[in-house]
């Protein structure tokens, strides 16, 4: 979602108001950081608040935060919201020195905190005003912030604030126990068939393009479609061309998959799909594929310059409904899912999706490696440029 015109921020309550719509989340136990551009909003970063241990020491975590926000080129400032409901109701708080680290970091790297606030369940307060006459305990009321202007204008432009990532990722499609037993039988039937096919490059093709045909629809697929989308997961290197077909195009899928030799000339099968999906070439390599990038620069966000954002998004939906039936195929879709988030730089829904995609099929090779990615603190190439990078809504607030 993009407004066409900039948000106005009136104060620090409308400041509060905006993260829970820029994260999707209302967040908890979690230091969010935004960068400014001037007198405009820009990045916004979440990370888990730390431990006693990194508490008696902040300078690494803090560090860690400037390095974050410096992906953001343009910024020349910084505000700071502690949300938690412990430790910053008896001045000066648990969190003083975490604060004084991360405004020394900041500052140094041209990046300074303008201002800084705790937030609980039911108060918020300012970070600066240790003054109990200035700024009584326990301060304002939450409601203050729900009520606030921008809160308001970014509901009526139809965002909204969902549940926390964990809980999102275990939110589903509602499939009762026939439907999926079904869905199930119809995906082995169809795994049957294009595991003859792996080697096809025609099968590969009709594929793609039925593939890029449901991407088109953007509609609720039936159950055959389910079950034949699901079983073409279970192949790697068509579950990755999807991927790539979705952020880069079909002409960087079919070059990749000629690069890593997954066919096989003397697979000559009749290609196959189901009755609602009508067979098309999705088209053929380019005779140069140089300019093309390779899956792995788009699996890590490097290439293209920027993704097609409607295209990913529009895949995530899909692959919501892929996800609902569980086992290996579930967890590909969810891997996807995963993946999306990560590409978004919304690392705490990656890892939700990740976590979930491995308690569906242990040892699944792609979310482990993508799992390790985001516990390491991996931007994706694309969360890290201003340019590339997907919004949720127009980040620009005045």
């Amino acid at each position: 979602m993009k407004p066409p015109e900039h948000l106005t921020v009136r104060g620090p309550e409308d400041i509060l108001g905006f993260i829970p719509h820029s994260l999707g989340y209302w967040p908890a136990d979690s230091l969010v950081a935004m960068t400014m551009h001037g007198t405009r909003l820009g990045a916004t970063l979440r990370l888990d608040l730390p431990g006693p241990e990194t508490l008696a020491d902040p300078r690494g975590y803090a560090r860690t935060v400037r390095d974050y926000l410096s992906a953001d080129r343009n910024a020349n400032g910084a505000l700071l919201a502690i949300f938690t409901n412990h430790g910053w109701m008896e001045p000066p708080g648990t969190y003083v020195g975490l604060l004084a680290a991360l405004e020394s970091s900041l500052d140094a790297a041209g990046m300074a905190v303008r201002d800084a606030w705790y937030v609980g369940d039911d108060y918020w307060r300012s970070a600066n005003c240790p003054d109990l006459a200035c700024c009584p305990l326990p301060g304002m009321p939450v409601q203050v912030i729900r009520d606030s202007m921008l809160n308001a204008e970014m509901v009526y432009r139809g965002s909204s604030v969902g549940p926390a990532p964990a809980n999102a990722a275990l939110q589903a499609a509602a499939v009762t126990g026939s439907e999926r037993a079904a869905v199930l039988a119809a995906e082995d039937a169809w795994a049957a068939q294009l595991d003859r096919r792996r080697g096809s490059r025609e099968q590969f093709n009709t594929l793609l393009a039925q593939w890029g045909l449901v991407l088109a629809r953007a509609e609720e697929l039936p159950a055959d479609s389910v079950a034949y989308l699901r079983a073409s997961l279970r192949a790697p290197a068509w579950r990755d061309a999807v991927f790539v077909m979705a952020a880069a195009g079909t002409p960087a899928a079919l070059a990749g998959a000629e690069d890593f030799g997954i066919f096989d000339d003397d697979c000559t099968l009749a290609p196959v799909s189901p009755a609602g999906l009508h067979p098309r070439d999705a088209g053929t390599v380019p005779d140069d594929s140089r300019g093309l990038p390779s899956y792995g620069q788009v699996l890590l966000g490097l290439e293209p310059g920027a993704p097609d954002w409607d295209g990913l998004n529009r895949l995530d939906a899909v692959l919501e409904q892929l996800a609902a039936c569980g086992g290996q195929s579930g967890a590909a879709a969810l891997t996807g899912r995963g993946w999306i988030a990560w590409c978004r730089g919304r690392g705490s829904y990656a890892a939700a999706y990740l976590g979930r995609a491995l308690d569906e099929e242990p040892g699944y090779r792609l979310a482990e490696l993508m799992l390790e990615l985001v516990r390491r603190g991996t931007l994706c190439g694309w969360a890290a440029r201003k340019e590339a990078a997907w919004r949720r809504f127009e980040p620009d607030a005045a």
